[in-house]
């Protein structure tokens, strides 16, 4: 029952746009803290952003100010606009749940099957 499933991913030009979405399911994302997370070819994954579930925002140093998340409880769906895109953005991106409210490092148990951004001219 319970899933994360993210979509929005594809290819754009560098300085474009995605919108990235992360449904879940079996649980409410209300309660739990969400993050993205993204793994480039020959590279580990890293944190890319997360929020918590009261809302509250956090950054890797090389999106800040591109990239924007946020949730909407309604919908059990928590977004990720990426914007001025860059080929450095090309990646593999997961959405995972957090085993809490905040957003404590290494501590998320679910994570989706992720979707594919790529960046090129």
């Amino acid at each position: 029952q319970l899933q994360l499933v993210e979509s929005g991913g594809g290819l754009v030009q560098p300085g474009g746009s995605l919108r990235l979405s992360c449904a879940a399911s079996g649980f409410s994302s209300r309660v739990h803290a969400i993050g993205w997370f993204r793994q480039a070819p020959g590279k580990t994954r890293e944190g890319v952003s997360c929020i918590t579930s009261g809302g509250i925002t956090v950054y890797e140093d090389s999106v800040k100010g591109r990239f924007t998340i946020s949730r909407d409880n309604a919908k059990n769906t928590v977004y990720l606009q990426m914007n001025s895109l860059k080929p450095s953005d090309t990646a593999v991106y997961y959405c995972a749940r957090g085993r809490y409210s905040l957003c404590y490092e290494r501590e998320y148990d679910y994570w989706g099957q992720g979707t594919q951004v790529t960046v090129s001219s």
